[in-house]
């Protein structure tokens, strides 16, 4: 399910990276499977969160450039945020798996139904923050977003 017309040009279409906590709970594992899983519909790409860590300059100069930067967390510690924060990094949307009604337990503790739980939140926009048009890019006052000059009609 996408959130927008696609225009067909490509031009509007989200540059997402994913980052999941990864963590050792079942919460964390499931954030990985659902990035992978989203990875695959097209909503983004995974990246790793650990390197985001260790200030890997390539990915926070991509994560920085992307236009919307997804954070999921397991729990309310708030780890894969608090490493995006430290790196500079805008979150665009963040969802925390133990606020979408999953139960923090061991690792291998989830159902194929949590994920895609997750992967639907996701695709909804929940956990999004709500910011203005990217400045220079046309809207055709259809607020599309779409920067090639179509004026929304592609």
């Amino acid at each position: 399910m996408a959130e927008a017309p696609t225009c067909s040009c490509g031009q509007n279409e989200k540059k997402r990276i994913i980052f999941p906590c990864a963590g050792q709970a079942n919460t964390g594992q499931l954030t990985n499977l659902a990035a992978i899983q989203l990875t695959e519909e097209g909503y983004g790409s995974i990246a790793c969160v650990a390197l985001l860590a260790i200030g890997s300059e390539g990915l926070v100069r991509n994560a920085k450039a992307a236009d919307e930067v997804v954070v999921l967390d397991g729990c309310p510690m708030l780890c894969a945020k608090k490493i995006a924060e430290a790196q500079g990094v805008p979150v665009g949307q963040h969802l925390i798996m133990t606020e979408l009604g999953i139960t923090k337990g061991p690792s291998k503790n989830y159902t194929q139904d949590d994920v895609e739980k997750i992967v639907a939140a996701c695709w909804k926009g929940e956990g999004r923050t709500k910011k203005a048009a990217t400045p220079g890019k046309k809207t055709g006052g259809k607020d599309n977003g779409c920067g090639c000059g179509c004026d929304g009609t592609c």
